[in-house]
């Protein structure tokens, strides 16, 4: 009984790795792209039936959507390390420290008031909207690649190519003010740290559901063999009550003869 009730917590534990594989990942999008993170961090919206953007993530949503994509949801700081590289969105999404946020990299009007930094908002944890999610590999990727960049090793033709691809991106990403590319790629992590955890549930709630069964099976069979010594006890007391029954019954017989026959001796003598 005491693997059952180990059981019982494993498969809790595992029940969230099920949920959240069950998310409609037709209805994500990624900003920038899918495996297309500037410094590691993607701003992860939802999608309506009508294929726009919607805010529908409040703050513990927005942690495990994260998480169901193999990703950490961003913290302040490495949303501005992302500005910094030139990260801009003109939508607000969640970060770790509970408050939404809007990188922007030139002031407009229709995008966090008209400021320019990472302009934040405090607002209440149930509140609905977008969530900027981490990648760490692809951070540490990324970082290698700008202390090379930033290498006086580095050409003067690199360090242009460079800079010019960076304000590339800053213009892509300023033209989208409240949507999205209707074209874009659907989000659709598997990382190889989910299925993993997918693998690791199956196999733990497969072994718990086959020892439960073992021992269902075991405490039937013990049951039943209870029951049938229950029976035979009873079978061997009704005999033994059946056997002292006639062997009274044979005495008593056996004494009324002997009375009868004494009887009838004296009654010979008599004559």
């Amino acid at each position: 009984m005491n693997i059952i009730w180990l059981c019982i917590p494993a498969a809790l534990f595992v029940t969230p790795a099920f949920s959240v594989q069950m998310i409609d990942t037709s209805r994500i999008r990624v900003f920038p792209a899918v495996n297309q993170s500037i410094a590691g961090l993607v701003l992860v919206t939802s999608l309506n039936k009508l294929n726009q953007p919607q805010y529908a993530f409040n703050a513990s949503e927005a942690r495990k959507l994260c998480s169901s994509l193999g990703l950490n949801i961003a913290s302040r700081a490495q949303v501005n390390t992302a500005l910094s590289r030139g990260m801009e969105t003109c939508r607000f999404g969640w970060v770790d420290e509970h408050f939404v946020v809007i990188p922007r990299i030139q002031p407009l009007t229709n995008c966090g008031q008209n400021k320019s930094g990472l302009v934040m908002w405090r607002v209440d944890v149930r509140q609905k909207f977008d969530v900027f999610c981490f990648n760490e590999s692809d951070a540490a990727i990324q970082q290698r690649l700008y202390e090379v960049t930033d290498s006086p090793l580095m050409s003067t033709h690199d360090l242009g190519h460079t800079h010019h691809t960076t304000a590339m991106q800053s213009t892509a990403f300023s033209s989208i003010p409240e949507t999205f590319d209707n074209d874009a790629e659907t989000a659709r992590f598997v990382s190889s740290s989910q299925g993993f955890t997918g693998v690791k549930a199956v196999l733990i709630i497969c072994a718990c559901a086959l020892i439960l069964l073992v021992m269902i099976i075991l405490a039937y069979l013990k049951l039943r063999r209870s029951q049938k010594s229950d029976v035979k006890q009873q079978q061997e007391h009704i005999q033994t009550e059946e056997w002292t029954c006639v062997k009274t019954i044979t005495e008593n017989e056996q004494a009324v003869q002997e009375v009868q026959e004494d009887e009838r001796i004296e009654v010979g003598d008599a004559q």
